[in-house]
């Protein structure tokens, strides 16, 4: 679907010179003199590379559609993941890589929403939250507990995450998937 450069938004997938870009920024700059100019930065999907791109704001693109579909985590297999369609069954297989550092958070049963353009899984959404134990974590320090201070613990899943001093191993947390921080003490 054509689109003029100057509506694209943030998260927007457009296709420029035979590759698939997602817009991370546009800017309507506005010169002193001429015509104003969409500064779009953009990150090609499948490479990761970023580029920085001006288009006029009269100027069309041509914006993708992703279709969206719920898979279930079914396992891993050394660097790839094992994937089923919720509504065919259909599985497929992607690599830890693909899926980013938001893989190691993947659980068993796990229903994760993919994107793919023709078939082929570009994006990959995890749930907004994940309950993980703490496996390992420095000792409480009397007195400590005073102070808005955080220590390192580690995640049964092999990540390290910043806790507050009272938690201790055993405790189960829950971690924001997007930027793996604690939020509060597991309450199930």
């Amino acid at each position: 679907m054509k689109v003029n450069a100057i509506t694209l938004r943030s998260g927007n997938v457009i296709e420029y010179n035979g590759k698939l870009c997602v817009v991370i920024k546009n800017d309507i700059q506005q010169p002193g003199k001429g015509a104003s100019v969409a500064q779009v930065e953009m990150r090609d999907i499948r490479t990761g590379n970023k580029d920085n791109v001006r288009f006029r704001t009269q100027e069309t693109v041509e914006r993708v559609r992703l279709d969206q579909t719920e898979y279930q985590y079914l396992y891993a297999d050394g660097d790839d993941v094992h994937l089923m369609n919720q509504e065919t069954f259909d599985q497929i297989t992607v690599s830890k890589e693909a899926i980013g550092p938001q893989a190691a958070y993947l659980q068993d049963n796990m229903i994760i929403e993919v994107e793919t353009f023709e078939g082929e899984p570009l994006g990959f959404k995890l749930p907004d939250t994940v309950v993980m134990e703490i496996i390992e974590a420095e000792p409480v320090v009397k007195g400590q507990t005073a102070t808005t201070s955080y220590k390192p613990a580690i995640l049964e899943n092999g990540e390290k995450v910043m806790v507050p001093p009272h938690i201790e191993s055993g405790t189960k947390i829950v971690v924001r998937v997007e930027d793996a921080t604690y939020l509060e003490r597991y309450k199930g």
